[in-house]
């Protein structure tokens, strides 16, 4: 059975596959699925292959292992991240902190339009639609999507960094006794 999981991993790629269909086409309960799952990584691992099995956004894949990363990026070039400009990075953290978020509200916290940014993560499956807001108007909410967490390594949303912005606490004015007073 675990080379017929194996096959499936192998099948579905970057796309993925979770346990419910794992447990439906193997015809296994969730916890002979999960077993089954954790002895071929068992064997991945133990054996030093190249490739290892995560859970990635719900779904399992069959993964390279991150120590090889190098000789990796060297037969792809790294397209991807070299397209990944400062704007789509600011984008991609304001629709994944705040899923789920309109491009208004993306643009307001940004200061300038994102449609074209938005309309590019969305040609790249990083993020999609989410449904409608139900306001006059009816915004499009966006969301990352299960590329976004394999692209950078994420598990799940929980697995953000949390980024603690300081706030700077303006000192206080003495009005009665400032260099502005004035003539009485």
């Amino acid at each position: 059975m675990d080379k017929v999981l194996e096959g499936l991993l192998f099948l579905v790629g970057d796309d993925g596959i979770e346990l419910e269909e794992i447990m439906n086409i193997l015809d296994k309960s969730k916890e002979d699925s999960l077993k089954l799952i954790r002895e071929l990584k068992t064997f991945y691992d133990d054996n030093d292959r190249a490739v290892t099995i995560e859970c990635l956004g719900s779904k399992y894949k069959l993964v390279t292992r991150a120590i090889h990363y190098g000789y990796y990026t060297k037969l792809v070039n790294n397209v991807e991240a070299k397209e990944l400009s400062q704007s789509f990075l600011e984008t991609l953290a304001i629709i994944a902190y705040n899923e789920p978020v309109t491009r208004s509200q993306v643009d307001e916290i940004r200061g300038v339009d994102s449609s074209y940014v938005i309309r590019r993560l969305l040609l790249r499956d990083f993020v999609c639609e989410d449904g409608r807001l139900d306001i006059p108007g009816r915004p499009i909410l966006y969301k990352t999507t299960s590329k976004f967490l394999d692209y950078f390594g994420l598990k799940s949303k929980e697995d953000l960094p949390i980024v603690e912005i300081e706030s700077k606490e303006e000192d206080e004015v003495d009005i009665f006794n400032s260099k502005y007073k004035e003539d009485v």
